[in-house]
């Protein structure tokens, strides 16, 4: 599991659509079905049911959505402070 997946996962979760999430992502399509569905692999999971319009979370998805904000957040402040000790 990577944490861009994770931002891509996120992405799609919130936005219930894989075009959309693409479009906000600033990624094509198939590259991030393709990271989605490594990350289903990866995990041995389906994180959301797929259907033409949209695209719904499955109960491991609503699991992973609320570790993954919380991962994501702790990357950000680790980030954030690791900068704020000084320049290279």
């Amino acid at each position: 599991m990577e944490f861009r997946q994770l931002g891509y996962f996120v992405a799609v979760a919130e936005e219930r659509h894989f075009g959309r999430a693409a479009r906000r992502l600033y990624v094509t399509g198939p590259s991030l079905s393709q990271q989605i569905q490594a990350l289903e692999r990866d995990l041995h999971v389906t994180l959301f049911e797929r259907s033409p319009r949209s695209v719904v979370l499955t109960p491991a998805g609503e699991v992973l959505l609320q570790h993954a904000h919380v991962l994501l957040a702790r990357a950000e402040r680790a980030r954030d402070e690791v900068r704020s000790v000084g320049p290279l």
